[in-house]
């Protein structure tokens, strides 16, 4: 598909933004805490990622017409980068060093391991081995459930999609329990069944075979709405939004390109903002003397989020600067290594609880140079090994789907 300036923009400020967020409590405490209880630059961003994701990638499925080629491209698109990073992140703990994160060590390894392989660790009750990998859990979400409607031909029905999934965070969300499936039947047996079940569920997606394909997609596609709704480390009603997010994504797009009418785009996407606003509002108003400051970080992260996509779209004609439109391009390494390098600068030069503006201005120029790096050695080799793999013509699968790209 051809690059959007205007999304890799969007990408490239969300990853930056999650950085500094995360950034602030070791150079910027003060800032943090100030910022603390009125607004979340990381939420901001990641709700900017997750409206990115769901404008782009159903329409990299569709264009592809092929599951088997989607899930190619998704494997060599996130595992790479994904497990070099990782790898980083355990590696002291494996050196003798220091624990896991969140207590990780604590699990069996093979829990561990095959419940980030499937990156849905943060819906098996297992803890992310950096802080940022949750939402990777939610982005596989969306890849299952987006290759369901595909296979069943109702892809295009994302406006009841979005609406669905935003009425259904808003009615029932809240009254949905955490981790249910892993406290009943144990972390382990919940991670080696979803394991299973998920790899079983994209082989049989990317079957030659319509019947196997379909099974899989929808296998799949149930896989994804059980985890959501039952076993999540956030409350149900909190990933549902997340997801309600995305699928208004994809509703834009379609609207973009004459699949829906831009007036039932506006309504649909209204709809969302409002449910998913209510959604939080109500949901956090048990939480006691701070339970304000909750509702306005959710609902300002929301409302900032569809701002700022809805001014990047008026935007989307013009011609961005070159360093902007490649910020975006290394947007992934940014967001998955600014963790490791924080670690790092942890570890060596420690924190003075002092405002150390010079060292954070360092430690983003750092962050690009080594993102830049891990996007052209390792993300960018990835990806062409990935389309070279994908390339072979395909017996029994159904004819491209056309989807237009401006």
């Amino acid at each position: 598909m051809a690059r959007l300036g205007w999304l890799d923009v969007l990408r490239g400020w969300a990853a930056l933004l999650v950085a500094l967020h995360h950034a602030s409590y070791l150079y910027v405490p003060g800032l943090q805490v100030r910022m603390a209880g009125w607004f979340d630059p990381g939420r901001y961003g990641v709700l900017v990622f997750f409206l990115v994701s769901g404008y782009i990638v159903p329409a990299s499925l569709e264009r592809r017409g092929s599951v088997r080629e989607f899930w190619i491209g998704r494997v060599f698109r996130i595992y790479p980068l994904l497990a070099a990073a990782c790898a980083v992140a355990v590696l002291p703990f494996l050196l003798g060093l220091t624990g896991l994160r969140a207590g990780l060590e604590r699990y069996d390894p093979v829990t561990a391991v095959l419940a980030h392989l499937t990156m849905l660790q943060d819906l098996l009750a297992v803890p992310n081995a950096m802080n940022v990998l949750w939402t990777l859990s939610y982005e596989m979400v969306f890849y299952l459930l987006i290759v369901a409607l595909f296979v069943v031909g109702a892809h295009r029905r994302s406006v009841p999609a979005a609406a669905g999934v935003a009425a259904a965070a808003l009615l029932v969300g809240g009254l949905l329990p955490m981790t249910l499936l892993s406290r009943v039947a144990g972390t382990g047996t919940v991670a080696g069944v979803t394991a299973a079940v998920f790899l079983a569920a994209i082989a049989a997606a990317m079957s030659g075979r319509p019947a196997v394909r379909t099974a899989g997609g929808l296998l799949g596609g149930l896989l994804a709405l059980v985890l959501v709704t039952l076993n999540g480390r956030i409350a149900a009603w909190e990933g549902m939004s997340m997801l309600a997010v995305m699928f208004t994504g994809t509703v834009l797009y379609r609207a973009e390109h004459g699949q829906v009418g831009r007036r039932t785009a506006a309504v649909t996407a209204g709809f969302v903002l409002l449910a998913v606003v209510g959604t939080g509002v109500w949901n956090t108003a048990g939480y006691g003397t701070y339970a304000w400051h909750v509702q306005i970080v959710w609902s300002g992260s929301i409302v900032a989020a569809a701002v700022t996509f809805g001014a990047a779209w008026l935007l989307r004609r013009r011609r961005f600067p070159r360093w902007a439109t490649a910020l975006g391009t290394a947007s992934f390494s940014v967001y998955l290594l600014h963790p490791l390098m924080l670690m790092l600068s942890n570890q060596f030069f420690g924190t003075t609880g002092r405002e150390e503006v010079p060292k954070l201005v360092a430690f983003v120029v750092v962050l690009l140079a080594v993102s830049w790096a891990a996007q052209r050695l390792i993300e960018a080799p990835a990806q062409r090994l990935g389309r070279r793999i994908a390339r072979p013509t395909r017996v029994g699968e159904p004819a491209p789907v056309t989807v237009p790209v401006s």
